[in-house]
Parts: C-alpha cells; sequence; structure tokens
C-alpha cells in the first residue's frame, strides 16, 4: 500500500501517515523507542513484514514473521493506546501499550503488551516483551 501524504498515521498521534510512521518505515531512525513501537504498530497495519523483522533486535528476531490475514479471516486493527514509555537505561527503554484488533466478523480484542527496546549505533530495535 502506497500511503498518500494526507493518510492519517495508524499510531493515533495527530500526524499524516507520511510525516509520523512513514518516516521510519521508510528508512529514518526513530527517536525514541515509542516512537519505534508507534512505526512496528503502523507496520502491522499496513502488512509490512519487512519493516518489522528490520526492526527487530538480531538476537531475539524470529527467522520469519507472518503479517497476513489470520486462519478465522482478516485481521482489522482498530487502534492504540500507548499507557506508558519510559527509559530503563542509557540505550533501553520499555513501553506499555494496549492494541486493539478484530479477526473476521468476530469481537474486538484488547492486547496489552509490556515491551523492551535496547538502541544499538544510533537506531532502536524491539527486544521482546515481559
Amino acid at each position: 500500500m502506497n500511503p498518500r501524504v494526507s493518510d492519517p498515521c495508524p499510531c493515533g498521534r495527530p500526524l499524516d501517515y507520511a510525516r509520523c510512521c512513514g518516516r521510519y518505515i521508510g528508512g529514518e531512525p526513530a527517536p525514541d523507542a515509542e516512537s519505534l513501537m508507534r512505526s512496528r504498530y503502523s507496520a502491522y497495519v499496513r502488512r509490512d513484514a519487512d519493516y518489522l523483522l528490520a526492526s527487530w533486535h538480531p538476537s531475539t528476531r524470529p527467522p520469519a514473521l507472518a503479517v497476513d490475514d489470520a486462519p478465522g479471516g482478516r485481521t482489522i486493527w482498530l487502534g492504540l493506546t500507548v499507557q506508558r514509555a519510559s527509559d530503563t537505561g542509557p540505550d533501553r527503554a520499555e513501553v506499555v501499550f494496549l492494541a486493539r484488533y478484530r479477526v473476521g466478523g468476530g469481537s474486538a480484542v484488547k492486547m496489552t503488551e509490556h515491551s523492551r527496546f535496547v538502541r544499538e549505533h544510533g537506531r532502536w530495535f524491539y527486544l521482546d516483551a515481559l
């Protein structure tokens, strides 16, 4: 999917996609762990497995990632709420968020995650979830 400048960003910030998560997905380093986490959410919405893998730390990255439709139907992402973002060291951070989605015609599901991030060579990476 090619975003237009006017497309709203899926991450919930009041910016268009191109000026928000689109620039990180396009290659610009995210300035902080929260921005990286939001861009990863946007990548899930847009089904961009390449970006999700590239932004995942090599020590915990899976060999492949399927972001296509689930067996029960298409996954529709409904929204993201960042509950807390904090630095836990000079190059470490944690983000707690709530993502809402629906599979096929099913009920909405709420997923809470406490994610850890690490910065190496000026780039943030998703490490894992607690």
